[in-house]
């Protein structure tokens, strides 16, 4: 099977192409066979008031993209240029990886993909932002 595969817990959503899908009472699984179909889950979805530290701001565009609400070419190299302004400030092996993951699926044109790598620096982020207020 090929595709993007979207596996829901109950009762969540899920942006697609537009319209908001809701899974019924139990665990399912989704493949998306549609290339380039607009698919973003609301429970990783960033609202536009949270958009407030680095990671967040290129999340965000991700998003945008993902929801359809952004077009991918003229999103791209304002998320390769917030990549690479990400990568002088997380210079840590682990993120370096994450942001090269990114960096990747964003030339490919899978932002689901880069969306997940981008995520998982956010806890780190948080951290840092942490450290230095105190």
């Amino acid at each position: 099977m090929s595709g993007l595969v979207l596996k829901l817990a109950p009762k969540e959503r899920v942006l697609i192409n537009g319209a908001v899908i809701e899974n019924g009472d139990r665990r399912s699984r989704l493949a998306i066979m549609t290339p380039n179909a607009h698919i973003l889950r609301l429970r990783d979805a960033i609202h536009p008031e949270e958009v407030n530290t680095p990671v967040r701001r290129v999340c965000y565009i991700v998003q945008l993209v993902l929801s359809g609400d952004a077009d991918p070419q003229e999103a791209r190299m304002q998320l390769l240029r917030g990549i690479e302004q990400l990568s002088q400030a997380l210079t840590d092996h682990d993120s370096r990886a994450q942001l090269t993951l990114a960096t990747e699926a964003v030339l490919e044109a899978q932002y689901y993909q880069a969306l997940k790598a981008l995520r998982s620096l956010l806890p780190r982020e948080a951290r840092l932002l942490a450290a230095a207020r105190a």
